[in-house]
């Protein structure tokens, strides 16, 4: 992944609870970027970069993330309080997602996505636990007449007080009954099949190989680092063994 350094504060995104915003980087390039110190703390940053590039590795349409390099600073030329204090409270590095101009968001009563897509982005959201791909909050966009995925901080909710266990590997996700996709999902055994052979455990420790040591610690995680990654790993090869549960919840869900 690349890092670059946040150069200007565009405009805030007041969509969600941890106001996101568009800032330019120092490659002239704009970007979404997601706070650090937003109220849902750094493990919302490991799922974003974490779901992330296993949706990239699997194939699904997923903006380019980056780390961003945060000073200080940017929050004196910004008026609002609260966006100094954001600004100030995430001071070094944090995680953006490449800005897609002219995107819209995504309208569930009148967007239509393949099933085949459908199925593989219900899979994958079974997968990681993301609770947050709902008619409420679709967290999809429109570019270029295609679906892309966004906000992934709410996914592997099961890390907030982790203590590393296997636990929660095995859970059907009784939620992906609310999947805004759901319905147009007509081949989820067939993305089933698709999808699990893309990912092996060298995916996974690629993957978390690239989480910062810094989003790893705290009071809520008993590990060090490394074991907290292997951690993570484990459970999503558990996840990938046992995914039947997941598939049979998603297919019986959808009936």
């Amino acid at each position: 992944m690349r890092t670059i350094t946040a150069a200007r504060y565009v405009t805030p995104l007041r969509e969600g609870g941890s106001l996101p915003a568009v800032i330019e980087g120092d490659d002239d390039g704009l970007y979404v970027l997601k706070f650090r110190g937003a109220g849902q703390g750094a493990k919302a940053l490991v799922a974003e970069l974490v779901a992330g590039e296993i949706a990239r590795a699997l194939g699904l349409p997923m903006p380019e993330l980056v780390f961003v390099e945060l000073d200080a600073e940017l929050a004196r030329t910004e008026p609002d309080p609260e966006i100094q204090e954001l600004i100030r409270a995430s001071d070094g590095l944090n995680l953006a997602l490449d800005y897609l101009p002219g995107a819209i968001n995504f309208d569930p009563v009148a967007e239509r996505v393949p099933g085949a897509l459908a199925s593989e982005i219900v899979w994958f959201d079974a997968f990681v636990s993301n609770v947050d791909r709902s008619f409420r909050n679709p967290n999809l966009l429109v570019w270029h007449r295609n679906p892309w995925l966004i906000d992934h901080g709410a996914a592997l909710y099961f890390h907030h007080g982790w203590d590393g266990t296997p636990a929660h590997a095995g859970s059907a996700f009784p939620m992906i009954r609310e999947h805004v996709l759901l319905a147009q999902a007509d081949d989820i055994a067939g993305a089933d099949a698709r999808l699990a052979g893309k990912l092996a455990r060298q995916d996974f420790e690629a993957i978390l190989a690239l989480v910062p040591e810094a989003w790893l610690s705290g009071t809520d995680t008993p590990q060090d680092p490394a074991q907290h990654r292997a951690a993570y790993v484990e459970h999503f090869m558990q996840r990938l063994a046992q995914r039947a549960r997941f598939v049979e919840e998603a297919i019986h869900a959808r009936a």
